[in-house]
């Protein structure tokens, strides 16, 4: 991320690789103060070829102001998970620019339609880059991510957040460690492009779980630094997700004892800790 951005940008740079270029969207957000209310869009962009792609469709307005600031057309939209908050301006956009939706075809029946259906496991271009769609059910049971291995990300929308996870509306705890475990098996490099600036509530809790996790206490600082000057904590590299997302150490020892767990399954830890995580 570049340093020191004002906090009145609504676009940040995540990261450039070859030809592909990665930006990050503020939307939702309240423009007396431009403050990031909620969620985050991404855009991925193809240099040589002129290909862009949104993944989420959140707020149409402040997407279409990056697009035509920087003269970008729009061929596709993935849609992660049917949410009204990763959907609401998807056909306002879809209007303007003629772009193929994307998603999940097990989950086509309560998504906006589509265009293109793609299952789990799949590979498709996009950008004209090949990206995996991998199935991440808990937040909902429909809920894929993608990642686009070219450019160093995955998009993850509302399974693995920064410090955290999204909250089990329709998946079971097993569901969503199984999620946990096929992003974690990414390579280390991978920015963690999720849908929601959550990190110093995650963070807060996180502290609870892991007090003595001093990877934690060295990120608390970099958090505060970064959000006392309006910016965001989003993305993540994976790297570092490893050593401090609760979510994502449920089968270390070291978390199951802070927990009084020790012995117990994985998944039996994770389920303990999301449910912390709710009444926190």
């Amino acid at each position: 991320m570049t340093k020191n951005q004002p906090s009145n940008e609504i676009a940040f740079h995540v990261t450039t690789r070859g030809a592909l270029e990665v930006v990050m969207i503020h939307t939702r957000v309240d423009p007396s103060v431009f403050r990031v209310n909620d969620n985050y869009a991404f855009l991925i962009h193809n240099a040589v070829t002129g290909s862009t792609t949104l993944i989420d469709a959140p707020e149409a307005a402040p997407i279409m102001t990056v697009l035509k600031d920087r003269g970008w057309g729009l061929e596709h939209i993935v849609i992660t998970h049917h949410h009204n908050d990763h959907v609401d301006g998807l056909a306002e956009l879809v209007a303007a620019f003629g772009s193929k939706v994307v998603g999940n075809a097990a989950d086509a029946h309560r998504l906006p339609p589509l265009d293109i259906a793609v299952n789990a496991g799949a590979e498709i271009m996009l950008s004209d880059t090949p990206c995996h769609i991998i199935d991440v059910p808990g937040h909902t049971v429909g809920h894929i991510a993608i990642h686009a291995p070219d450019a160093e990300c995955v998009f993850t929308a509302d399974s693995l957040m920064t410090l955290g996870c999204g909250r089990l509306f329709e998946g079971t705890p097993a569901q969503m460690w199984d999620s946990m475990q096929r992003l974690r098996a990414l390579p280390d490099h991978t920015w963690v492009c999720s849908g929601h600036e959550y990190t110093q509530a995650n963070l807060a809790f996180a502290l609870t779980i892991e007090p003595e996790n001093e990877a934690l206490h060295a990120l608390a600082e970099r958090v505060g630094a970064k959000r006392a000057k309006g910016l965001p904590t989003v993305p993540s590299r994976l790297s570092e997700e490893k050593e401090t997302n609760p979510y994502l150490r449920a089968d270390l020892q070291v978390l199951a004892r802070a927990i009084n767990m020790s012995g117990a399954a994985a998944a039996d830890v994770f389920a303990e800790v999301r449910q912390r995580k709710d009444n926190f």
